[in-house]
Parts: C-alpha cells; sequence; structure tokens
C-alpha cells in the first residue's frame, strides 16, 4: 500500500537533510538508502521516484510519494492504494 504526502508539508526538511518540495518525484521508505531510485506502479500506470526521506509509519502503508508522484499514477484523489515497487539499479 502506498499513501501521499503533499503541499503542506513543502519546504520542511527531510530526512535525507533536503527540503521537502510535494512538484519532484521523490517518497519515503523506512529503509531503502537515501538516492535508491524505486518505480512504483498503479493500476497500469508506473513513475521512477527517488527516495528521501523516511515513513510511512502508519498502517500497512510501504511508501509515501510526493503528491507529484501520486498525481502520475493516479493515486492522489484516492488517497491510498495497492502498488507494486520494483528496485532500479543505480
Amino acid at each position: 500500500m502506498a499513501s501521499w504526502y503533499g503541499p503542506g508539508l513543502a519546504g520542511r526538511p527531510t530526512a535525507s537533510g533536503e527540503a521537502f518540495n510535494p512538484s519532484e518525484l521523490t517518497a519515503a521508505h523506512r529503509t531503502l538508502p537515501f538516492g535508491s531510485m524505486v518505480r512504483v506502479s498503479h493500476r497500469g500506470e508506473s513513475v521512477v521516484v527517488r527516495i528521501n526521506d523516511r515513513g510511512p509509519f502508519h498502517g500497512n502503508r510501504v511508501i509515501d510519494l510526493s503528491s507529484a508522484a501520486a498525481e502520475r499514477i493516479g493515486l492522489r484523489r484516492a488517497g491510498s492504494g495497492r502498488v507494486q515497487l520494483a528496485l532500479l539499479d543505480s
């Protein structure tokens, strides 16, 4: 399961130290190294995101997407949904 986080956190520091930008294709994951590139797929759509934050820490969610990434795969309106993750070689 994935969810997204967005404009209310813009400019705040992420766990990696960079400022959060909801317009960038980034995501939070509990354990993947910062800078990891992950393909996130949802209902036939996919987006590649860069891990730059930690989370999510609630429910059964495994990744939190920026609002831009969620929009690209049609997940923003629903708020959360089932996704497939593929760690890409760097």
